[in-house]
């Protein structure tokens, strides 16, 4: 029995149209279980990442009577916006470190971050505690 080497394939591979598919598969699945999972929060516990803080970094602080502190100096919103124009004018790329106390409103925080939002600042860290032992 001799075989004719100028023959074509007369069965086609489907294994990498398998792979795509269950890795389109596994993608949907994660996808759909991610947006569920999003009902429930506990703040603002975090893991031992690296902190955020660099010499140039600008903390703002917001406690929990809803006073906002910029690297621990009290300012109201205006002032807040005007020392961030100003920092920003010296450092483009401007990080900035979030501390909201877990008592204050809500509100308060979305104020910071709409106003840092606003001036096009980028690189903004919330920060949290961490607790060892859990």
């Amino acid at each position: 029995m001799q075989v004719s080497e100028d023959k074509p394939y007369d069965d086609i591979n489907i294994t990498p149209m398998l792979d795509l598919a269950y890795v389109l598969l596994v993608i949907f699945i994660i996808m759909t279980t991610a947006s569920v999972q999003g009902t429930k929060v506990d703040l603002p516990h975090g893991s031992a990442t690296q902190s955020l803080a660099v010499p140039k970094t600008k903390v703002i602080s917001v406690n929990s009577t809803g006073q906002i502190f910029m690297d621990a100096i009290p300012v109201s919103i205006g002032e807040l916006e005007r020392k961030l124009r100003d920092a920003m004018a010296v450092t483009p790329d401007l990080p900035v470190v979030l501390k909201g106390d877990r008592a204050v409103q809500y509100e308060r925080v979305m104020s910071v971050l709409d106003l840092c939002g606003r001036l096009g600042i980028k690189s903004i860290g919330l920060a949290s505690q961490h607790i060892s032992g859990s």
